[in-house]
């Protein structure tokens, strides 16, 4: 496809997805279903309108820049103070959720007839949100402010720290690979990995922060940019996936004294990117192979928001309890 096409393409996906959501943001519509919408609707698949778009390797790059935005600002505001004050809650809280929807993921393969390693892959689909689809709604619906925002961010990073382990652990096992130090050695990788962006992020922000520097703007910008994007390399070469490296240099960068300023750089990329990741999402889904597993999955996603609903009241008689863990 001619570079100049392309551009007119990308443009009017932007355009159109601006029209529909300003269109319905009056009924409290999120944006998030409007941008699939539109990349559903003017995918090769869908095949309706005349100017069908191709999930090029383009349109991957520029979702996968949304994602780790989106994450990258998590990591931004994130509370570090009122996470560790708060680990025995969100350890309780993180791994009800986990527990639950990995008991209804299994049970799930398992009912439709597959195997073991099938009904694992959906048990790790079921077991935890999606980080970028829980950071958009809670900036939509402007609640970052509010007070149980930190235990929802909380338990979204308990989620996505497990589930990079479990991803290491399925990952060699549909390998064939049965050495246990080969698993072992992939759990260690991504535990270190943490451990040492975090234990940076709480001792070390104040001597990075002096380190980048800068009162220029657009070097800044450049800055956090190029610092993300190597992070979230090093998180996918380690197992420990893109999003969770970008989190871990916004955690370390919003230690630094400069939120603010990275704020104030950052945000307008990631609203950018961050739809086209949605818009991104719905151009490669291929909705002519929806047919055939359409009931299952709705049977699958009601069971799951019930099983989250139970485990949001344990929490919560929990926390009203004043339960402490650990």
């Amino acid at each position: 496809m001619p570079l100049g096409t392309e551009l007119i393409l990308l443009g009017l996906l932007l355009a159109v997805s601006w029209l529909v959501a300003k269109s319905v943001a009056r009924l409290g519509v999120p944006a998030i279903p409007v941008y699939m919408l539109v990349g559903v609707l003017f995918s090769e698949s869908f095949g309706v309108f005349p100017l069908a778009v191709k999930y090029t390797h383009t349109v991957e790059l520029l979702g996968v820049f949304g994602l780790v935005l989106l994450l990258f600002n998590l990591g931004v505001e994130f509370d570090q103070d009122a996470f560790y004050g708060s680990m025995g809650r969100l350890l309780v809280a993180g791994g009800s959720y986990v527990l639950l929807n990995m008991g209804v993921g299994l049970a799930f393969g398992f009912a439709l007839g597959w195997g073991t390693r099938e009904a694992l892959i959906v048990a790790g689909m079921t077991a935890t949100s999606s980080s970028a689809i829980v950071t958009k709604l809670l900036i939509e619906l402007h609640r970052l402010p509010n007070r149980e925002t930190p235990l929802v961010l909380g338990v979204t990073v308990i989620e996505d720290v497990f589930i990079a382990i479990y991803l290491a652990i399925v990952g060699v096992a549909l390998g064939g690979a049965t050495d246990p130090w080969t698993v072992a050695c992939e759990i260690i990788i991504c535990f270190a990995f943490i451990f040492a962006m975090f234990a940076l992020a709480r001792y070390a922000g104040p001597i990075v922060g002096k380190l980048l520097a800068t009162r220029d703007v657009e070097l800044l910008t450049v800055l956090v940019f190029g610092v993300m994007l190597v992070f979230a390399g090093i998180g996918e070469h380690l197992g420990v996936t893109d999003a969770i490296g970008a989190f871990l240099a916004g955690l370390l960068l919003g230690a630094t004294g400069m939120r603010r300023k990275i704020e104030h750089v950052a945000i307008p990329l990631r609203d950018v990117f961050g739809a086209f990741f949605f818009i991104g999402f719905g151009l490669s889904l291929d909705v002519t192979s929806f047919g055939p597993v359409l009931w299952p999955v709705n049977f699958a996603v009601v069971m799951t928001v019930v099983l989250n609903l139970v485990a949001g009241q344990i929490v919560a008689r929990l926390q009203g309890l004043g339960f402490r863990a650990g």
